[in-house]
């Protein structure tokens, strides 16, 4: 464990500096590696309090050039949004808005090929209504996750802040919002000695990283700082993308296998206790076809499934999806022969 800590404060300091000359985004890059030492549901309390530290050090070191207009717009508007998400997280596995988020974040991916003048013609100030929203979902996002980050950092940079006042308003914003997450994530529950020991070797990097980022920010210019941002976003988008994906494929025991039979080629699809197969034929045919249990069935083909049923072993049903029909398929086994049916309703 003081191995796996180590690690992770040399990692916190280093995505903090990346952070910072990316315009923020040090959660989303430490949540693939908090996903691997603990329960996703307990990585938002750690990530909260590392980055609540590191959101009161920025504010300390650049607190001239907070943007007072978005601060404004943005935190009263993000509190019941902050609370909504903390709340919803007893009920949704936050691994799958990390993959919704991890999308979002390759869509950038254009934004790295525009040159400075196109860059600089995508920057305008958003009215007021747009704030209140990028603060609504901002605060939605990071409470479920426990971060906002790397997400919304393109709302910033087509903004037309410069890099100090991107770090200090986005500092500004987060503050607040990560003191009521705390305070929910312990009223729920979500916490233990390890998350707290990871949340503040965190807090103690990002503190070191704040106040020694001031040294090497000179050396950006506002277009690197851009770019440089765009980048971070695509690349975290990917790696947690696939962090994500790999926890879900394990968590919920996912499966993929495809079957040729004749000509027709059958992949199944196995996630929690559920069974999706999706067919292709030769003559260009689609469908996917799920596993149900009589109850499951029309009233017409019920009665049928059960004139039938004492004529065989077992019945295998599944429901045909096909683009603009739905069918039925009996597959009924009498020793060694199997008969199948299809049926329309």
């Amino acid at each position: 464990m003081i191995f796996t800590i180590f690690l992770l404060f040399i990692g916190a300091i280093l995505a903090f500096w990346i952070s910072a000359i990316c315009g923020g985004g040090a959660s989303l890059i430490l949540i693939p590696i908090l996903n691997l030492i603990i329960p996703t549901s307990l990585v938002p309390f750690s990530l909260t309090i590392g980055t609540f530290t590191s959101s009161a050090s920025r504010i300390a070191a650049f607190r001239k050039s907070v943007h007072w207009k978005i601060f404004f717009w943005f935190v009263p508007f993000s509190i019941p949004a902050v609370l909504m998400g903390a709340y919803l997280i007893k009920f949704i596995n936050p691994i799958y808005l990390q993959i919704i988020v991890a999308v979002l974040l390759i869509s950038n991916v254009p934004q790295l090929f525009l040159n400075k003048k196109q860059q600089d013609n995508e920057e305008k100030p958003s009215s007021k209504y747009i704030l209140a929203i990028v603060g609504f979902l901002a605060g939605f996002v990071s409470g479920i996750t426990g971060a906002i980050g790397l997400l919304f950092n393109r709302f910033y940079l087509k903004y037309g802040l410069t890099k100090e006042e991107i770090i200090a308003t986005r500092a500004a914003n987060e503050i607040i919002l990560h003191i009521i997450k705390l305070i929910i994530y312990i009223v729920l529950g979500l916490y233990s000695k390890n998350a707290l020991l990871l949340g503040l070797t965190i807090a103690v990097a990002s503190i070191i990283s704040s106040y020694t980022v001031k040294y090497i920010l000179p050396y950006f210019s506002d277009f690197i700082f851009r770019k440089v941002g765009y980048a971070a976003m695509v690349i975290s988008g990917i790696t947690l993308f696939y962090t994500s994906s790999q926890k879900i494929i394990q968590e919920d025991k996912v499966q993929l296998t495809t079957t040729s039979k004749g000509d027709e080629n059958e992949t199944t699809l196995k996630w929690r206790n559920s069974d999706f197969v999706m067919e292709y034929s030769l003559d260009g045919e689609f469908e996917i076809e799920r596993p149900i249990q009589p109850n499951e069935l029309p009233e017409k083909l019920l009665k049928k499934y059960n004139e039938i049923l004492p004529n065989y072993d077992k019945i295998h049903l599944e429901k045909v999806f096909k683009i603009g029909e739905d069918s039925y398929e009996f597959y009924c086994y009498k020793g060694n022969k199997l008969t199948k049916f299809e049926l329309k309703e």
